[in-house]
């Protein structure tokens, strides 16, 4: 399991982008966001830095 915090996520359109740009990055992960928190719970065995490319792609922030 993998748990990222994204900034910038303010609304549900925020939230179905994030979901988009894990599902790119790997179509087989699963995937939970809270968005008050901003925590983004990924279920996948791809590797950390891959999902925070494409989340970084899209436009987010991933906290370090």
């Amino acid at each position: 399991m993998i748990t990222l915090t994204v900034e910038g996520m303010t609304c549900m359109g925020c939230v179905r982008s994030v979901e988009k740009a894990v599902g790119r990055a790997d179509p087989g992960a699963r995937v939970e966001i809270d968005l008050p928190s901003g925590k983004v719970a990924i279920e996948s065995a791809a590797p950390r830095e891959t999902f925070v490319a494409a989340i970084e792609d899209a436009g987010y922030d991933v906290a370090a």
